[in-house]
């Protein structure tokens, strides 16, 4: 549309209608244009439209996409069908719609044309070349040179290479764009419509109409009057936005958990089971021997995609590390399109849910595959395809989801995690999963701090008031609720027990005593409090909350989700910025050093620290969660989180977080006071000295590489100050890990308060 304003003598006028997801996004275009100036302060309506673009073809069985179009208007649709095989592959409900109003019909399958240009699925300029080729207001060679203009003007500050593969696009464009006939008349009948999933009432009333679109319809009374809403409905949207998803190939695999361990959301995930639980599954459903020793005998494992949910990042084949012998090219898991397999892996999927999952006390937590055994409680998110982020958020749930408590600072975490209409969190068969809440971007440390300390204050009025009903309860029980050891799963298991005994023991006292401390009972159980959030929080604008957390020795949990950059809100420098890095407001490359939190947290001697880079070394981020959550005291981890923001394609996320490690960029360390108590220094650096030059690792990622361009003078000198830094930073941390640990003072050598 700004093209339009800019080239001809047209008014132009665009108001755009998108929701928050970070991948796979619906944005709605309402777009005027004419010899008169505009003055519409409204949405186009029905008729009203005489160009219509689907620039995702899983919308079409999801929304009316017609509904706005003028007869003879156009319909431009990106499918990857064959034009010959678009027409009868359309839902009979949009075929009988274009043929009514014999709409001029077009189709491009615009992924491949943006695959083929190393694009990956960006296909904007391609659909945007479609559309001046198909509506004449421009000359062609007019419109993709103003194409051409725009896109210099767009990515050019990200690098060359980024703007040749948008004009290598634009180029092959318009020889892959098809006319297609549409019937005079189209009587079919209605697909078959699988039966409707069964839905509790407010997903049904609510969750559905705001899914599809008509939020707009809905009355103010269906809405929860308290700002609370169910968990685990990101289940129900089913975006379908994976052109490929993996299969697995059992034969191969060696069940090490890898793939489940990388995925972003959560769309891969194992099972072990008994052999008879499937006894029923559909004829393409696959399973084997379970291969550990830890399960009992004759039981199976299975891995399953969820077709639906997948994104296609193609993390979980990179993070395979098997390969057949006879053919290095094929893994244990391998992409495949997605279409042929979407409806049989669907009813895989669906029959996966119902197997029973590992009990808790089973699984071998400490070990990768064990761990991956686990149900994460953090689903299908929004987040972008390939996030850094989210696979940190997936493990803490799958090894402490039954009783977190979440508070999340603003930013791309609460945005992916629980915007509206649907949350990523959700709940297990016994209804328990982790509840979350965010307060603000600056104040989210304290916010946590206070989920700590009014939990305990409630767990504390329950011991009280247990207390003074123990001469009307079995004495064994109220003591073993007094001195639980709830540092194991079978410790917060035993408790839940004693918990529900308590409770069936106060119904049947039934006194307002016993009602009020009922109420209380369940905070009994220990509670995992769980403060999350990006580096703009936590290196910057909640800084101060952070450090006041830190000193507070309270029992809390802090994950800093660092992309070293403000990623939802567009890219700007942060403290955690790394030396050299171009971003907002350091156009010439930052200057400084990154502020060292890790370092800083140490400094209190008293804090768990640990340093983390899961497609580096993934069983040392599993040991440090679990070490961090049983420190009786802050623990924070610092989690290493490529984004898009880095100019880097997401699928080679675990290659650059190894390479962020091996440079020094990234070194891996974990900080456990308790160390000290036994006479061992506290800290350990887990990952070797650099290896490669700092330059390997940056070469990878625009936000280095886009400086030599604009001011090569500049960007060597920043790039031998960032390789310096690194060598430098890891020494450092070497040198004070391998310090004789410092004596802990007795009680007489103390000194007074």
């Amino acid at each position: 549309i700004k093209i339009i304003g800019d080239e001809t003598a047209l008014f132009a006028q665009g108001y755009f209608v998108y929701d928050s997801k970070k991948s796979g996004a619906m944005t709605v275009s309402h777009l005027r244009f004419g010899p008169q100036p505009i003055r519409s302060a409204y949405l186009t309506g029905d008729g009203d439209a005489r160009f219509v673009a689907c620039h995702q073809p899983h919308f079409l069985d999801t929304h009316d996409l017609l509904a706005h179009a003028a007869p003879e208007a156009v319909f431009l649709l990106n499918t990857e069908l064959p034009p010959e095989q678009v027409w009868h592959n359309l839902p009979a409900r949009l075929r009988r719609q274009m043929a009514a109003k014999r709409i001029r019909f077009y189709v491009i399958d615009a992924y491949r044309v943006a695959q083929e240009a190393d694009m990956g699925r960006r296909i904007n300029t391609v659909m945007q070349t479609c559309f001046f080729a198909i509506s004449g207001i421009l000359p062609q060679e007019q419109a993709i040179a103003a194409i051409k203009g725009a896109v210099e003007k767009t990515y050019g500050h990200k690098g060359r290479r980024i703007a040749e593969f948008n004009y290598r696009a634009i180029d092959r464009t318009l020889a892959c764009l098809h006319a297609v006939s549409v019937p005079a008349d189209d009587s079919s009948p209605d697909e078959a419509t699988a039966p409707a999933a069964a839905v509790d009432d407010f997903v049904r009333r609510v969750t559905l109409p705001l899914i599809a679109g008509h939020g707009d319809a809905l009355p103010v009374s269906f809405f929860p009057p308290d700002g609370t809403w169910p968990t685990g409905t990101a289940r129900y949207e089913k975006r379908n936005l994976a052109l490929q998803i993996p299969v697995w190939d059992e034969a191969l695999c060696t069940q090490c958990g890898k793939c489940v361990f990388v995925c972003p959301h959560s769309s891969i995930r194992a099972k072990v089971f008994p052999a008879d639980a499937v006894a029923g599954a559909p004829a393409t459903f696959k399973h084997v021997p379970a291969r550990s020793k830890d399960y009992p005998a004759g039981s199976r494992m299975s891995y399953q995609v969820a077709p639906e949910d997948c994104t296609g990042c193609t993390l979980c084949v990179e993070a395979c590390p098997i390969r057949d012998k006879s053919n290095i090219s094929h893994k244990a898991l391998n992409m495949a399109p997605q279409a042929p397999l979407r409806q049989p892996e669907a009813a895989n999927w669906a029959y996966f849910l119902t197997l029973p999952d590992l009990d808790r006390q089973a699984a071998k937590r400490t070990a990768l595959p064990g761990a991956m055994l686990l149900p994460p409680y953090f689903e299908f998110s929004g987040a972008c395809v390939g996030c850094g982020e989210t696979p940190y958020i997936r493990l803490a749930t799958q090894l402490f989801g039954d009783r977190m408590l979440i508070a999340n600072a603003t930013g791309c975490s609460s945005i992916y995690g629980a915007n509206l209409p649907t949350t990523p969190y959700c709940k297990d068969t016994h209804g328990r999963g982790p509840a979350w809440s965010n307060s603000l971007f600056e104040d989210n440390a304290e916010f946590g701090l206070g989920l700590r300390l009014a939990t305990d204050k409630l767990a504390e009025a329950a011991r009280t008031q247990l207390q003074a009903l123990a001469p009307q309860l079995d004495p064994a029980l109220v003591t073993g609720l007094l001195e639980a050891d709830q540092r194991s799963e079978a410790g917060i298991h035993e408790q839940r027990e004693r918990v529900a005994a308590l409770k069936a023991a106060l119904a049947a006292l039934g006194t307002p005593a016993a009602e009020q401390l009922a109420a209380l009972a369940d905070t009994l159980i220990r509670r995992s409090v769980w403060i999350i959030g990006g580096d703009g929080w936590a290196y910057d604008i909640g800084f101060g909350g952070l450090d006041h957390v830190l000193a507070s020795g309270q029992d809390v949990n802090i994950l800093v989700l660092d992309t070293e950059v403000y990623s939802n809100t567009g890219g700007q420098n942060s403290k955690a910025t790394p030396l050299g890095a171009v971003a907002k407001f350091a156009a010439g490359g930052k200057p400084n050093r990154k502020k060292d939190l890790a370092r800083i947290a140490m400094d209190y001697e008293n804090v768990f620290v640990a340093q983390v880079a899961y497609g580096a070394k993934d069983v040392h981020t599993l040991k440090a969660f679990l070490d961090a959550e049983s420190y009786p005291g802050v623990s924070i981890i610092i989690a290493y989180s490529p984004c898009i923001a880095h100019g880097v394609d997401l699928s080679n996320n675990l290659r650059q977080q190894d390479l962020a490690v091996k440079s020094g960029h990234w070194p891996l360390l974990r900080y456990d006071p308790r160390l000290r108590e036994q006479g061992r220094n506290p800290l350990a650096v887990d990952s070797a000295p650099p290896s490669i030059p700092y330059r390997e690792f940056a070469q990878h990622e625009a936000r280095f590489t886009v400086l030599e361009h604009q001011n090569p003078d500049a960007a060597k000198a920043l790039m031998e100050q960032a390789e310096n830094t690194a060598r430098a930073r890891h020494h450092e941390y070497t040198e004070l890990a391998a310090l004789a640990p410092a004596a802990t003072p007795t009680s007489e050598e103390k000194p007074d308060a």
